[in-house]
């Protein structure tokens, strides 16, 4: 779960222009603190976590089930600095929290949303065993909308 002492970690990943390339683009110094005062907030309705590597206990990133915006699903969201990409993390934490929303929380299906043009994460979500659903216009971009349920998991 999100500490306090994990705060300036998460700073890094909304102020690091690769991580949000796809995710409306870097935070101001205001925004982190919007960002993050409502993830402690929200506890209730979303759950953070942050992924450290085991060894050496380094930041890797942070990832989180909560409500999406068309108010049904349940969305499995990450972001994960660029130091780790490529090496399996986010495929390894997200697959963690799959298995903690379907065993442990009992949800019948999890979404996720990405940009048409991030096909590393389209990749990574697909390797997860989600399908599109479908496309969508959004935030400027074209979305894509995955989802897997908890009768269709590998």
């Amino acid at each position: 779960m999100l500490n306090k002492s994990d705060i300036n970690e998460v700073k890094e990943l909304y102020t690091n222009e690769k991580v949000r390339r796809y995710l409306g683009g870097t935070y101001e110094e205001e925004q982190i603190k919007t960002a993050i005062g409502d993830m402690v907030i929200k506890e209730s309705e979303s759950l953070y976590w942050v992924a450290r590597e085991i060894r050496t206990n380094t930041f890797i990133g942070l990832v989180s089930l909560s409500p999406h915006h068309d108010g049904h699903d349940v969305e499995l969201s990450y972001q994960v600095l660029p130091t780790w990409w490529g090496k399996g993390y986010g495929l390894e934490i997200t697959q963690v929290i799959l298995h903690y929303a379907f065993d442990e929380l009992s949800l019948k299906r999890v979404i996720a949303e990405t940009q048409l043009s991030n096909i590393k994460s389209c990749n990574l979500l697909k390797r997860l065993g989600m399908k599109l659903e479908k496309e969508i216009e959004r935030f400027g971009a074209q979305q894509c909308i995955y989802s897997i349920s908890s009768s269709s998991r590998k």
